[in-house]
């Protein structure tokens, strides 16, 4: 099965570059309501990721308690605990399955390692399901 049928398409994504600043990131999270989002670079390359516990244990060591001082602060002085795994277009699903069992999305880059989009935990789950209903149908 070809993974891009389950494809997302960075187009429809929220997505931060590594130059954004705390407060643009945690204002990009809040209005599309994500809890992590996957980090470009300025040439569009996928560098990681960064979830909202992230965020907040951000805040904390900065020991920041207003956005106004978030404003001077760039997304790379935030640890990630975890940055989650890609692969490329032209993995298998099982490639998809072992990464979806860590994290809510597993991000999608061509063969220039340009990022392309992702594939949802929910998608996986789900064509997995399909598969389980067929197999009980036999």
């Amino acid at each position: 099965m070809n993974i891009l049928f389950f494809l997302k398409p960075k187009s429809e994504l929220a997505y931060i570059y590594d130059y954004h600043t705390l407060r643009q990131a945690l204002e990009i999270m809040e209005y599309h309501k994500y809890s992590s989002v996957p980090i470009l670079n300025r040439d569009g390359k996928y560098v990681g990721s960064i979830t909202e516990g992230d965020l907040l244990w951000g805040l904390k060591r900065l020991d920041l308690m207003n956005l106004h001082d978030a404003e001077d602060i760039s997304i790379k002085k935030i640890d990630r605990r975890l940055d989650y795994q890609c692969v490329n277009a032209e993995s298998n699903m099982e490639d998809l399955i072992g990464k979806a069992m860590e994290q809510n999305f597993v991000p999608v880059v061509d063969d220039e390692e340009h990022f392309i989009g992702i594939i949802t935990r929910r998608d996986i789950i789900g064509y997995c399901y399909n598969k389980m209903s067929d197999c009980d149908k036999r």
